[in-house]
C-alpha cells in the first residue's frame, strides 16, 4: 500500500499508537505519520504509508489549522487541562480585550514552549524531563501565525478560537500568552487540528471506520494518491524518449523537460507520462533527484 490515509486522531491517544494501529490493519511495515499530534488533542492525523513515507519532507512545512477552547482563570504547568494549577484570578477578560490582545498574538511571535513539549533538548523530549522532577532552559523561537478568529464563547469562561499558523506552532502557548496578555491567567482546555496542509477534517476517517474497512478488505479505498498533498510544489514532464534516463535515476537536462522549472536549488515534482516518478532539486542547468519513486516499485 503506497499512499497516505487521512486519520481523524481520538483524544486521548499518541500519534505513535496510531501508527501502531494502521500498522496492524495494512501489514505495512514502511508507515509513519507527517506530524505529531499531541496525545490529549484530536483531528487530522496524515498516515504515510509505502513510499509515500519519502515524501515526508515535502509535507511538513504546509500551513496547518486548529480549533482550541482558552480556559480563563487557571494556567498549569502543562499549560493544557491535563496539568497542575500554577496561577488563578478571576479578572476575566470580555471578548473585546481578547479580540485586541489577540492581534499581537499573529505575524512572526516569538513563543516559549512549555517543559511538556516534544521539543528535545539535549537529545531528550522535554516532556521525559519535566515528568521526572527535572528542568532544562528552554529557549524562545519565532512561529508564524497567519490568524487566529474568535468563533465563540464556552461554558466556564472559555472562548473558542480558530488558528490558522505555521509548523512548530504550540497552540496551548499561544492560550497561556493570551491569558498573560489579558491579565487572567489562561489554558487550553481542549484542542482539534483541522487541517493540515492538503488533509482536512472533513475528509478524515475514524479508527473505528479504517478497523470496519480493513475487516471488509476495502481499506486501500481509502489511499490518497502519493502526490496529491505536494500539489503546491511545482511540476515538470520528461519526454517519453528519456525513459530510460529516468528509469536508471540519471539527471535530466532542464531544457529538455516540459513546465516551470524550480528556481536554483529549488525542488520539483517529476512525471513521466502521466505517472508520478519522485522529486529532484535544480542543479546548474540539471535536476537531479532527491527522492526517485518508480510507479512499478515493489
Amino acid at each position: 500500500m503506497n499512499g497516505f490515509i487521512n486519520i481523524n486522531k481520538p483524544a486521548g491517544m499518541s500519534s505513535a499508537a496510531v501508527v501502531g494501529v494502521l500498522k496492524r490493519l495494512t501489514g505495512e511495515k514502511r508507515i509513519g505519520h507527517a506530524g505529531t499530534l499531541d496525545p490529549e488533542a484530536a483531528g487530522v492525523l496524515p498516515i504515510m504509508l509505502g513510499r509515500a513515507t519519502r515524501l515526508f519532507d515535502y509535507l511538513v512545512d504546509k500551513e496547518k489549522e486548529y480549533e482550541t477552547v482558552c480556559a480563563f482563570g487557571t494556567a498549569t504547568d502543562t499549560q493544557d487541562a491535563t496539568g497542575t494549577a500554577v496561577a488563578s484570578g478571576k479578572d476575566f477578560p470580555d471578548p473585546d480585550r481578547i479580540r485586541q490582545e489577540l492581534s499581537g498574538l499573529t505575524g512572526d511571535i516569538l513563543q516559549r514552549p512549555s517543559m511538556y513539549s516534544a521539543i528535545k533538548v539535549g537529545g531528550r523530549h522535554l516532556y521525559d524531563l519535566a515528568r521526572k522532577g527535572e528542568t532544562a532552559e528552554v529557549p524562545e523561537r519565532t512561529v508564524h501565525v497567519e490568524r487566529i478568529e474568535i468563533l465563540g464563547e464556552e461554558p466556564e469562561h472559555g472562548v473558542r478560537l480558530r488558528i490558522v499558523c505555521g509548523k512548530g506552532t504550540y497552540i496551548r502557548s499561544i492560550c497561556d500568552d493570551l491569558g498573560k496578555r489579558c491579565g487572567c491567567p489562561a489554558h487550553m482546555r481542549s484542542l482539534t487540528r483541522t487541517r493540515s496542509g492538503y488533509f482536512r477534517i472533513g475528509e478524515a476517517v475514524s479508527l473505528e471506520e479504517a478497523r470496519r474497512l480493513a475487516e471488509e478488505g476495502t481499506l486501500r479505498e481509502l489511499l490518497i494518491p502519493m502526490d496529491a498533498p505536494i500539489q503546491h510544489l511545482r511540476r515538470m514532464d520528461a519526454p517519453a524518449w528519456m525513459a530510460k534516463w529516468v528509469a536508471a535515476g540519471a539527471r535530466l537536462p532542464l531544457d529538455k523537460m516540459e513546465g516551470e522549472p524550480p528556481e536554483e536549488n529549488g525542488v520539483t515534482r517529476i512525471y513521466l507520462q502521466g505517472q508520478f516518478w519522485g522529486m529532484a532539486v535544480r542543479r546548474e542547468g540539471q535536476l537531479a533527484w532527491r527522492a526517485q519513486i518508480p510507479p512499478t516499485e515493489e
